[in-house]
């Protein structure tokens, strides 16, 4: 072959997305010698400002925002061990309805051939094994994250490379252990989330997959520690407080088995798997 390692590349669209969904696998694969890349698409600044100050409050400043959640993702990249950041920078589109998804300069508002012809280089440039990001609904309908998947694929299309593609999701049982967790601590799922998803409809969308239909579970639980350390990091974030009240022995518990579903595969290993390594190495 060559001398080239292992690499794994995680699309991810906010600050705090790569602890929350893959945290456990950046952790995990960068100790076994993987090389772990970390794309970043936007800057976060329709996160929380100092004391919790929401984009719609008086104070909120997006650009001082970015700076803050960039500086959080560097440290979550330090505890996970990720080898390379790289942030796209777009401005943070926020919840789906929003004005701020038709601002200048949001990801949601950019061109998928332009966000894909971005990440292709850095496709080209780190020749990943392995690509990470959300399903076409980003998971849960965020603009960001459904925008992610749009310029992956994209990009993956553009160079006509061929790792193994993944996308993140969750165990239907697991989401219903998860929502009985976090009324357990005084959280809410649709307050999480927010319910422009939802506006017109008074049904939270169905997240994640039956069981049956996921394609990969991979054990992270000796990385759940670094996981929570990760989120930790992201501490600015009001939607993180709720998992870091868990403490890590309850977080690992509930958080130490990251899934996904394998959407391209030229190796030919078997389903289910639990590595997203497996007829690589």
């Amino acid at each position: 072959m060559n001398d080239r390692p292992l690499t794994l590349m995680a699309v991810h669209a906010h600050p705090d997305d790569e602890a929350t969904g893959t945290g456990g696998v950046l952790a995990r694969y960068a100790a076994e010698g993987v090389r772990t890349v970390l794309v970043t698409c936007t800057d976060g600044g329709c996160g929380d400002g100092p004391g919790g100050v929401k984009p719609d409050e008086p104070g909120h400043d997006p650009e001082a925002v970015a700076d803050m959640r960039r500086q959080e993702l560097k440290a979550s990249c330090e505890v996970l061990n990720i080898s390379h950041l790289e942030m796209l920078d777009y401005a943070d589109s926020g919840m789906m309805g929003w004005p701020s998804n038709d601002a200048p300069g949001s990801f949601w508002r950019t061109p998928v051939a332009e966000g894909a012809a971005r990440l292709a280089e850095l496709l080209r440039q780190y020749q990943p094994d392995v690509v990470v990001t959300y399903d076409e609904n980003g998971f849960y309908g965020h603009p960001d994250h459904i925008q992610a998947n749009r310029i992956t694929m994209a990009a993956l299309e553009l160079t006509g490379m061929t790792p193994k593609v993944y996308w993140t999701t969750a165990p239907r049982s697991m989401m219903q252990r998860f929502g009985e967790v976090m009324r357990e601590f005084g959280a809410d799922w649709e307050e999480e989330v927010g319910s422009a998803e939802t506006a017109g409809d008074n049904a939270m969308p169905e997240i994640g997959l039956p069981d049956e239909e996921i394609t990969t579970w991979v054990d992270t639980t000796a990385f759940g520690g670094q996981k929570f350390d990760a989120l930790a990091a992201h501490a600015s974030q009001g939607e993180n407080i709720f998992f870091l009240k868990m403490g890590k022995e309850r977080f690992t518990e509930l958080m130490g088995v990251e899934t996904f579903v394998r959407v391209r595969d030229t190796t030919g290993a078997a389903t289910p798997e639990n590595d997203l390594f497996a007829g690589l190495r």
